[in-house]
């Protein structure tokens, strides 16, 4: 049985909104096993990226609640100090857009260097060294030259090569990549799903990735979790998800998605109608109000039948 590097119990995130409260995440659960990689997908505003930033209280939210257990220890119960020992060099973090997380005043190979220093895992001259050598994992191109650089002289693919190097400098055991692809063009897409790929096979680091691309966890995760308004209201394997789709809402997720012989199958079919609103979230199922499958029993909340959150499985094993 493979061993769990994370265990997320009953997870709850909310914010303050002018006044009330905004259920971002409204109690998930899942493990990640070392050496797996896990995709979240859903629409924006489902919750999956306040729901991974909270893992290591990241997000600046008004309550985290449940359990974030990681080598025995609750994360949600650690001081700011304590965190500050994880972050890095326990969890790796790429972040959606890299313009915004690099600095810009700061060259690169400081950046890359920043971490191993913080944690005092190297001296000025090995944190370079390792550095480069980051650099040249990650595949940049002349990577003694990009050291000296600063982030506005490289593409956006580049800079998002530079983010993987920097979450990967500190060797952690778990890497969370939030919508890593956002933004750059289906070539660069795909290398750097590639890239992900290899390092998580090269360090048998544990993986997350956050996405709204049903396409891009095909080929990268072995789960999957399906998210809708705060909730996961399906999961299971890659195969089984994106073959054999069971809750309405991921059925329709993958009917929205383009695909290289679009011709062949006709139009998209778009989900009709708005995701809930979390300050006033639904009571029942939350995808209830735009399932065309939708029933009486859906103003209950689901529980989940064999791997669905959807009363249209209520027969099935548990």
């Amino acid at each position: 049985m493979s061993e769990n590097l994370l265990e997320v119990e009953n997870l709850k995130v909310s914010f303050s909104l002018e006044g009330k409260e905004l259920q971002a995440v409204r109690g998930i659960d899942f493990h990640l096993a070392k050496g797996e990689a896990i995709g979240i997908v859903g629409e924006s505003g489902c919750g999956k990226s306040s729901a991974v930033q909270a893992l290591t209280r990241l997000i600046h939210a008004t309550k985290i609640s449940g359990q974030v257990r990681y080598a025995g220890q609750n994360l949600l119960l650690m001081s700011e100090k304590q965190l500050q020992k994880i972050r890095g060099p326990e969890i790796g973090m790429i972040f959606q857009d890299p313009m915004t997380s690099l600095n810009p005043t700061m060259k690169i190979g400081k950046q890359i260097s920043e971490s191993l220093l913080f944690h005092r895992m190297a001296t000025k001259k090995e944190a370079r060294s390792r550095a480069l050598e980051l650099l040249q994992l990650v595949g940049v191109p002349e990577p003694q030259l990009r050291l000296d650089q600063y982030p506005h002289q490289l593409s956006g693919g580049l800079r998002q090569r530079i983010m993987i190097a920097i979450a990967l400098a500190c060797n952690p055991r778990i890497l969370i990549a939030d919508e890593p692809t956002t933004a750059l063009d289906a070539t660069i897409q795909g290398q750097i799903l590639h890239l992900l790929k290899e390092m998580q096979r090269h360090f048998g680091t544990g993986l997350i990735l956050i996405t709204h691309d049903l396409g891009v966890v095909s080929s990268l995760c072995d789960q999957i979790l399906v998210m809708y308004g705060g909730k996961i209201v399906e999961r299971g394997t890659s195969e089984e998800i994106l073959l054999r789709p069971r809750h309405p809402y991921t059925q329709m997720l993958l009917q929205s998605r383009p695909t290289f012989d679009q011709k062949q199958k006709g139009q998209l079919t778009p989900i009709a109608g708005s995701p809930p609103n979390l300050l006033t979230p639904p009571k029942g199922c939350p995808f209830a109000p735009r399932c065309p499958k939708a029933t009486e029993r859906c103003q209950e909340e689901p529980p989940f039948f064999s791997g669905v959150a959807c009363w249209l499985y209520e027969e099935a094993p548990q």
